[in-house]
């Protein structure tokens, strides 16, 4: 039997990544997918180090220190040295970054409404299950000690 899930995952991340960065746009907003992700675990916690935000967001540790450069050249997080362990380089949020969380989590709120078009809420929770099985087997493959 073909199977297409792992298709339909890339391609539904995919475009949903090219949608979201053209509503962010729409009010304003010019973050990138990474940069969202790495956003929205700082407006959780911030003043977090790289490999902190690089296990919260399941990116690779180079990924997140390159993003955060472009996130530091356009004033949306600073870097600061940790007074506690002058090797610890700590990320946190700028002001401007403080200013566009309402708007973010509105334009979220919007993807999540397309996301979910035409669902029941039990075909939603059904679906949710399922992506929380696979994602909990391939954890479990990359990390099997965990």
């Amino acid at each position: 039997m073909e199977t297409k899930g792992g298709f339909y995952i890339t391609q539904i991340k995919q475009l949903q990544d090219r949608i979201f960065e053209k509503l962010l746009l729409d009010h304003g907003i010019e973050i990138s997918g990474g940069q969202g992700r790495i956003l929205f675990i700082l407006w959780k916690t911030d003043h977090l180090t790289i490999t902190e935000i690089s296990k919260k967001t399941s990116l690779a540790k180079n990924t997140v220190s390159v993003v955060i450069d472009g996130m530091v050249h356009k004033g949306i997080v600073e870097r600061n040295v940790n007074p506690q362990n002058r090797r610890q380089t700590i990320i946190s949020l700028t002001e401007y970054a403080k200013s566009i969380q309402e708007k973010y989590a509105s334009v979220s709120e919007q993807m999540n409404v397309l996301f979910y078009e035409g669902f029941s809420e039990d075909e939603q929770k059904q679906f949710e299950r399922y992506l929380a099985r696979i994602l909990e087997t391939l954890t479990k493959r990359l990390h099997p000690d965990k």
